[in-house]
């Protein structure tokens, strides 16, 4: 009979003890998921992956405290997400290099692929525009799909507190992206002039 795993509290009961595996076999564990949670919340591969770094290296220094009050896991994610956030402000802070623009020799990309690409710019661009504190929420909510219970423990904040910021940060993208609905308002057309130039 083969003895239990240990659990994830077992290993940082184990890791706090002076083990000097136990915290490697918790990063084996749970490495990928944490790494989906750093990609979704960045967007960036690099910056993901030293995100990432930074959040382990956080929590191995911070595991002797860790008091089980939540899940393992819960306290990573905490972890992780704070971890993306702050290189998301360092990044925020530095100023940004203009794209540059296309060259008349070079291969012409289908409309339809440049125009998603451009709205996803755009999307990128208005959650960018946001309060940190309602850009959080919006985006593990909205983007990463956590419940509105799973944020509140995740950012240490209420629920309620959650929901009103996504409220508002909605409100701003809305304003922010009307043009995304009605591209015809934003070149100065109105979508009743517009249709009718369809129907004729």
């Amino acid at each position: 009979m083969t003895a239990a795993s240990p659990t994830d509290a077992d290993l940082i009961t184990a890791h706090a003890a002076g083990d000097a595996h136990a915290f490697s076999e918790l990063v084996r564990r749970h490495r990928d998921r944490m790494w989906a949670v750093a990609l979704r919340t960045v967007r960036d591969p690099e910056e993901a992956a030293d995100a990432l770094q930074d959040a382990f290296i956080s929590a191995y220094r911070a595991a002797a405290n860790f008091r089980a009050e939540s899940q393992v896991t819960t306290w990573l994610h905490r972890i992780v997400v704070n971890a993306c956030l702050d290189r998301v402000r360092r990044r925020q802070a530095r100023p940004t290099v203009p794209l540059p623009e296309t060259g008349h020799n070079e291969p012409a990309t289908p409309r339809d692929s440049m125009a998603d690409r451009e709205t996803r710019l755009v999307i990128k661009e208005a959650l960018n525009q946001l309060p940190e504190d309602q850009r959080a929420p919006i985006v593990l909510v909205d983007v990463e799909g956590y419940s509105v219970a799973e944020t509140a423990e995740l950012l240490g904040i209420a629920q309620g507190t959650v929901k009103s910021r996504c409220a508002r940060g909605r409100a701003k993208l809305a304003k922010v992206l009307g043009h995304l609905r009605n591209p015809d308002a934003d070149a100065g057309v109105p979508a009743n002039e517009s249709k009718r130039r369809e129907g004729r």
